[in-house]
């Protein structure tokens, strides 16, 4: 699957920018192979248009805010976040207003301290997260470019089994190298999986646990949606939950914007939002060593092309539904 040949990827919600990026100014940003400008109205909303201004072609990126819009860097002209041309500074003060010309634009929201953005109409509504009704903290970790499709980071999500080789210098426990059991509820958009695993304690991750033992079972609850989100909600034996929410936003075909934060139910004095994101560092720079090594064109049809064991159930999984959706979507456009 390359996802700029997938139009079905295009009716999905994803984190494309933290809002603090956008104080200052737009924000180029590429989603799927389009170029888009990211950029905040006068009341704060998230906004998203092809970065082209419809005058001469400059990039949108470039412009600047002016009483509420977003002025083209050029020539000025100035946008609503519709897309619609609002002013033409070169025009007579009584033919300025709001114009016929626009620039494509696209659904914004902002949640989670993101702006999120879908191509075309969603078919699901942004996720709502029980974390953040119970009051969890939430703590920004990353936000960055991998070099790694966002199915290949999806599996590896749910993936049992590559805990005690991948993660063998932090948490991984090479006493107990067989796949956990799990179960797995499916959803029309993704699936919950819930399992058990034993996993080693080292000392940085016992600062933040507030642990002593060398070694601790994560109860996990893992919530796919999809195409590339999940959230993996961790229970400790001392009550702590650390909630793991991953994006894997579609550059292109071969790169993500990868996006993390967490949700806990502890405070900053007992464990430092600072030691937290530095374990978790740990964590995912030994993923991402594995992951861009990975080809990028994942093949929804595996038959002869990848092979599976059973623990790969829940990437199995996710193929087949995201099979199952594009085949439903293209009946559809053939019915129209």
């Amino acid at each position: 699957m390359r996802p700029t040949e997938t139009p079905l990827l295009r009716r999905f919600w994803y984190p494309v920018m933290p809002v603090g990026h956008l104080a200052e100014g737009p924000k180029p940003f590429r989603l799927l192979g389009q170029d888009l400008v990211i950029w905040l109205d006068g009341e704060g909303r998230a906004a998203a248009m092809d970065d082209r201004c419809c005058h001469r072609t400059a990039k949108l990126s470039k412009g600047f805010y002016t009483a509420g819009r977003l002025a083209c860097g050029y020539h000025g002209w100035e946008f609503a976040a519709d897309g619609r041309v609002m002013r033409v500074p070169q025009r007579p003060v009584d033919r300025q207003g709001a114009t016929n010309m626009r620039v494509p634009s696209y659904p914004a929201e902002i949640r989670y301290g993101h702006v999120w953005v879908a191509l075309e109409d969603p078919l699901y509504p942004l996720p709502d997260f029980e974390e953040e009704g119970l009051g969890f903290r939430r703590i920004d970790e990353f936000y960055e470019v991998w070099t790694c499709a966002g199915l290949r980071l999806m599996e590896n999500s749910f993936d049992n089994a590559h805990f005690a080789f991948v993660h063998r210098t932090s948490f991984g426990d090479q006493g107990h190298p067989e796949p956990a059991r799990l179960e797995i509820e499916e959803h029309a958009d993704g699936f919950m999986m819930i399992t058990e695993v034993p996993v080693r304690n080292p000392e940085i991750q016992k600062k933040v646990l507030n642990m002593d033992s060398d070694t601790t079972v994560r109860h996990m609850r893992g919530r796919w949606y999809a195409p590339f989100l999940r959230k993996l909600r961790i229970q400790y034996p001392n009550g702590l939950s650390h909630s793991i929410v991953t994006c894997a936003t579609p550059i292109d075909d071969a790169s993500s914007m990868v996006v993390q934060f967490v949700f806990r139910n502890d405070t900053e004095e007992q464990a430092k939002a600072a030691d937290v994101i530095a374990f978790d560092r740990i964590v995912t720079d030994e993923d991402r060593d594995i992951l861009e090594s990975t080809d990028p064109d994942v093949p929804l049809d595996q038959t002869g092309i990848e092979m599976n064991m059973p623990s790969d159930r829940p990437g199995v999984l996710m193929r087949r539904m995201l099979a199952r959706m594009i085949a439903r979507e293209r009946e559809t456009v053939a019915a129209e």
